[in-house]
């Protein structure tokens, strides 16, 4: 009790809590799997729950300093549910720095390919970018990332309605991006 003291006092961690669930939700819809491409591996999960925060981050760049301090607590929530995982599946404590520092590499190198396509609205290069990240090991012509690139641009389009309210209290949800 007294180190609470101390400590850096989250105010917005039931935002927090709750956000990061509704962005967890959205990347686990059973339809993204099963008609967009996205593999149900362990990886394949990373890669979608990574997509779906870039969209988040996306949006709340342009907030204000809560949404912005909200999404900087939801980053921090995603490395520790990776590094938890990481734990999870095994890997030992002297390995999980170096796992944890590819992640992260990976996640922002997503972040870049992913808003260079998106910052144009160009649904062939960032469903090549999918493909790479997604499917890295198929050269498979026929294996596209097509649907899966333009829930991406539906959801930003959507995310870009979204109300500064709706940020700071935690209640973006990616439930009509699909439609």
């Amino acid at each position: 009790m007294i180190f609470g003291l101390f400590g850096k006092k989250n105010s917005n961690a039931a935002i927090v809590a709750r956000q990061y669930d509704l962005l967890t939700a959205a990347a686990r819809r059973p339809y993204l799997y099963t008609d967009l491409g996205v593999p149900d591996t362990v990886m394949g999960r990373f890669e979608m729950l990574s997509a779906t925060l870039i969209l988040y981050f996306r949006r709340t760049r342009s907030s204000g300093r809560a949404g912005q301090e909200i999404a900087q607590e939801i980053i921090d929530a995603f490395f520790e549910d990776v590094d938890h995982s990481i734990r999870e599946l095994g890997v030992g404590d002297v390995s999980v720095p170096k796992k944890m520092k590819k992640f992260a590499s990976m996640f922002y190198g997503r972040l870049e390919s992913y808003a260079a396509a998106l910052d144009n609205k160009d649904g062939d290069e960032l469903a090549a970018a999918l493909k790479r990240n997604f499917h890295p090991q198929t050269e498979d012509p026929a294996l596209s990332m097509d649907g899966l690139a333009s829930y991406m641009l539906r959801a930003e389009a959507q995310l870009a309605e979204v109300g500064e309210d709706v940020v700071e209290t935690g209640r973006i949800d990616l439930a009509d991006a699909a439609a």
